[in-house]
C-alpha cells in the first residue's frame, strides 16, 4: 500500500503525464461521438453512446497498456528500478504498487468518461445490479489482462525514450480492429475482425457495449450476441497469458545496462 500510494504521488506530480492520461480517450471520445452522432437504424441509440462504451474499453487500454508500459520502461531506464533492487523490498511490492496507479487512475478515467456520455451524448446509466456486476467482472479482468500486457511490453523498447512510439502504434491498431474507432465492427473487414478477437481489447468494448447499450444494438454485433461467457474466458486466458509472457520477459534492468 506504501509504494502504491507512492505511485499515485508521482504520477499525480508530473501535470502534463496527468493531463495527457485523461485527455486522450475523452477528447477522442468528444471527437467521435460528435462526428458519428446519426441514430443507428432500427436500434434507437446514436453512435456517440455506442462511441462512449467502446470508448471505455480504449480508456482502460491506454491507462493500463500504454501508460504502465511507459512507465516501467522510464523506470528501467532511469536507474529507479536498479535502486529499488538494491533495497529490502519485496520485488512484488514494486508491481502491487503499479497495479494501485492503474486501478486508481483507470477508475477516474471510467467516470470522466461516463460523465462526458452522460451529459453530452444522453447515455442512460443502467438501473439493473446484473449490468452493473458484468461491468465489474469486465473491469477488472480487462484491467488485470492489460496491465499484465503493459509489464510485459515494457521490455520491448530499447530505450525510455522510444517507449511511446512502441507502446501506442499497437494500441492504435488495436482501436480500429477491435471495434473501438469502427461502428458498427461488422464493417471492418473479416481478417481483420479474426486478428482483434485474438486480443483483449475486442471483448472489453462488447463486454462493456452490453452493460450500457440496449438489446436492439445485437444487430449491429458481429454474431448477433453479447457472448457473455466468451467475453470472460478470453479476458481470463490474457490475465494468465499475461503472466506468463511478464514471467518470461521482464527485464529489471536496461539492454545497455546487459
Amino acid at each position: 500500500m506504501r509504494r502504491g500510494i507512492l505511485e499515485l504521488k508521482l504520477f499525480f506530480r508530473q501535470r502534463d503525464a496527468v493531463v495527457f492520461t485523461f485527455a486522450l480517450p475523452t477528447v477522442l471520445l468528444l471527437l467521435l461521438g460528435s462526428i458519428f452522432d446519426d441514430e443507428m437504424r432500427n436500434t434507437g441509440v446514436t453512435g456517440s453512446q455506442m462511441f462512449t462504451a467502446s470508448m471505455l474499453a480504449a480508456g482502460i487500454a491506454s491507462t493500463t497498456f500504454v501508460n504502465l508500459g511507459i512507465g516501467i520502461a522510464m523506470d528501467r531506464d532511469d536507474g529507479t528500478i536498479k535502486r529499488l533492487l538494491g533495497i529490502p523490498m519485496p520485488r512484488i511490492h514494486y508491481f502491487l504498487g503499479k497495479l494501485i496507479l492503474v486501478l486508481v487512475v483507470t477508475l477516474a478515467e471510467v467516470v470522466i468518461m461516463l460523465t462526458a456520455g452522460v451529459l453530452l451524448f444522453d447515455v442512460d446509466l443502467p438501473n439493473d445490479v446484473s449490468k452493473w456486476a458484468t461491468f465489474a467482472w469486465v473491469f477488472l479482468l480487462g484491467v488485470t489482462g492489460c496491465s499484465l500486457l503493459g509489464v510485459a511490453a515494457s521490455s520491448l523498447p530499447r530505450t525510455a525514450r522510444s517507449a511511446p512510439a512502441v507502446m501506442n502504434l499497437p494500441y492504435l491498431v488495436l482501436c480500429f480492429i477491435s471495434g473501438v474507432f469502427v461502428i458498427p465492427a461488422k464493417n471492418l473487414p473479416e481478417w481483420l475482425v479474426d486478428i482483434g478477437a485474438v486480443f483483449p481489447l475486442k471483448w472489453m468494448a462488447q463486454g462493456f457495449r452490453s452493460v450500457f447499450m440496449p438489446d436492439s444494438l445485437l444487430d449491429h454485433e458481429i454474431t448477433g450476441s453479447w457472448e457473455h461467457g466468451r467475453v470472460a474466458l478470453v479476458l481470463a486466458a490474457w490475465c494468465i497469458g499475461g503472466l506468463v509472457l511478464c514471467l518470461a520477459t521482464f527485464r529489471w534492468r536496461s539492454r545497455q545496462a546487459g
